[in-house]
């Protein structure tokens, strides 16, 4: 999908006509154009050669927030055993952080427009990877502020520009469509950073690589320039790259070498023939090695600069190509598919074990379970085969309401006892837990459409089972002491499922406009608020703290903490967003209002006996 956007529109043209803007105008550092509801931001890759380039330029550092905006909002999620820290290329992030105010100015004001209904930000060579960069800034920010506006970034020969740790953060925010790297069968750029740390002459080669393609922007004769790079320091810098190329494609990207660097997202590569769009990482690696190596030292370099001719190509065989397949169409368009997808490689003309190579490559890259959509329609079946496991609970619910001793569900099941009833309803709150953990997992391995989370069906029926079941949920963590050996719930209790559930709603009531109604007659059916047990549950330890502690600082934080809980609490009542179960004779709740009245009482009949002492001390009152 995203190759046919690519190459059959005018976005991959504009986008690289105004990359030759931005590298004309280096000192601009990007240029915007406005076609329509889209606007495309470019950023030029010249600006950091005029300096020579910085002796730390393999150095990965540490990625976590950009300016304000915290980045990848699911390493908050990471489980116990997880990947290294997400880092990105040094040099590129100074670079970005070197004119982000700028930046984010005026992305502030393009977004606000209500004309704009699209980004696309784009760069050449290392202007690439800092829009890259300003991309994820973008995609958090707007995540942020809950935005419809959609976010594209095309790079034409971009050096890499984080560890593995990086890409697959972008993969589990389901950021990976949003970028679309261009890559030319010979380039070397992109290959670079695959490169051992070890071999020094590689600074001086990437400083001659950068000075060459500087001068060729402002140099009528390219040719002369590139004369004055030997042949045996072309030769070097293909070797080095090559050799671990190759290590890096033996073991589906997981080489015995060491590999700093990833890719991510999807890579556009583009040949004379055609071009052909793939996103796993291993197989991009190793299109890598495979289209590398029927190139030569010369062209490897000088092909970073002929970006302008393959773009001019591709929407022409997009439409023409399929018809250049007349000798031998294979009866399978699977296998129609492979052929068309050797000729845009340039490897047609290899020999045969080059072409079994590329085969095997892209066979790795096809997907080997079932669509995204068919997985959501599988997952839209199971949905209706654990609906009943709600609906007991919905019963459960009811059930304890009616009982006379008011204690509602929340504590009814809090201190349940080994009944049947009781242990079905626990039974069921598990399965309810494994499906919609299945879901997480499936959103996160983007084995589900890109839309899932703004779908109503799904972002209804998890709001709903948060509701009912996550009380239940509180409800176990308290009643086994959970919250003695690890804190309270809210803090170290919660699962993650719930925080992307109240994620989803908050995003949908944006979409919709939706304002929380005040105006009803009767209490809610479910407490609106999931964790409100759990608020009450760190309330009464507040109380319980109160009448302990000596330390008057601590009291006042206390009691302010307190206040605060009971105003809420309080106003969730008069709006009737809570349950009546809340209200129960012998709820959690109840007992700790009057648990609370009767300690303000002590507390009124202390500061009025203080203060007479202090009047009759003062002379004030006769003994």
């Amino acid at each position: 999908m995203l190759a046919t956007l690519v190459a059959s529109t005018p976005v991959l043209v504009e986008s690289w006509r105004l990359c030759g803007q931005a590298n004309a105008s280096a000192h601009r550092r990007f240029v915007t154009g406005r076609i329509g509801g889209v606007v495309y931001v470019a950023f030029s890759g010249v600006q950091m050669v005029c300096g020579g380039w910085d002796p730390s330029w393999r150095k990965l550092v540490p990625l976590e927030s950009i300016g304000d905006v915290a980045l990848f909002s699911s390493s908050r999620w990471k489980k116990e055993v997880e990947e290294d820290p997400v880092m990105v290329h040094a040099g590129m992030l100074n670079l970005f952080s070197s004119f982000f105010n700028s930046f984010h100015n005026q992305m502030q004001e393009i977004v606000g427009n209500a004309d704009t209904k699209s980004v696309v930000i784009t760069g050449h060579s290392i202007g690439g990877a800092t829009a890259s960069l300003c991309t994820l800034w973008l995609l958090s920010y707007l995540q942020s502020i809950s935005s419809n506006v959609s976010v594209l970034c095309i790079t034409f020969g971009s050096p890499l520009l984080g560890n593995k740790s990086f890409s697959n953060a972008i993969l589990r925010e389901r950021w990976g469509g949003n970028f679309c790297h261009v890559v030319s069968e010979h380039d070397i750029m992109p290959r670079l950073l695959f490169a051992p740390i070890t071999i020094t002459p590689l600074t001086a080669q990437l400083n001659f690589l950068l000075q060459f393609w500087h001068l060729s922007m402002t140099s009528p004769d390219l040719g002369k320039f590139a004369i004055q790079i030997s042949d045996k320091e072309k030769a070097e810098l293909f070797n080095a790259v090559m050799n671990y190329l190759e290590a890096a494609a033996t073991q589906d990207g997981e080489a015995s070498l060491p590999i700093l660097f990833h890719p991510f997202g999807s890579y556009f590569f583009v040949s004379e023939e055609g071009s052909v769009c793939v996103d796993s990482p291993a197989t991009i690696i190793k299109m890598m090695q495979l289209m590398l190596s029927t190139s030569s030292p010369a062209c490897s370099i000088e092909d970073h600069l002929r970006y302008g001719d393959y773009v001019n190509k591709v929407s022409m065989q997009f439409l023409l190509q399929r018809n250049s397949m007349q000798r031998n169409i294979p009866d399978s368009s699977y296998e129609a598919g492979f052929e068309l997808a050797i000729q845009s490689c340039g490897i047609a003309n290899q020999e045969d074990s080059a072409i079994m190579d590329v085969k095997e490559c892209l066979k790795t890259a096809r997907r080997t379970g079932p669509s995204p959509t068919l997985n959501a329609a599988s997952l839209a079946v199971a949905l209706s085969k654990v609906a009943p496991y709600r609906a007991q609970i919905e019963w459960y619910k009811s059930w304890c309401d009616e009982q006379d001793e008011q204690m509602g569900y929340y504590d009814s099941f809090k201190s349940r006892g080994s009944s049947k009833k009781e242990m079905r309803i626990n039974m069921n709150r598990v399965k309810l837990a494994k499906f919609w953990n299945g879901v997480i997992d499936k959103l996160e391995t983007n084995d589900l459409p890109r839309d899932f989370n703004n779908r109503a069906k799904w972002v209804n029926a998890s709001h709903s089972y948060k509701l009912v079941v996550e009380p239940l949920d509180i409800a176990e963590y308290y009643g086994k002491g959970l919250h003695i050996k690890k804190g309270h719930y809210m803090q170290h209790g919660r699962e993650k499922r719930y925080e992307i559930f109240d994620k989803w709603w908050k995003d949908k009531t944006v979409r919709s406009g939706e304002e929380n109604s005040n105006d009803r007659s009767q209490f809610a059916s479910l407490t609106q608020d999931s964790c409100f047990w759990a608020r009450v549950e760190e309330a009464r330890d507040w109380l319980s703290n109160v009448r302990s502690e000596r330390d008057t600082n601590k009291l006042a934080v206390l009691w302010d903490e307190i206040e605060k809980f009971e105003k809420y609490a309080v106003k969730l009542i008069e709006n009737m967003e809570v349950s009546k179960d809340v209200l129960g004779r012998n709820s959690s709740y109840s007992i700790w209002v009057e648990d609370l009245r009767e300690l303000k009482h002590i507390k009124a009949k202390v500061q009025m006996f203080s203060h007479q002492c202090t009047r009759f001390l003062d002379g004030e009152v006769a003994p």
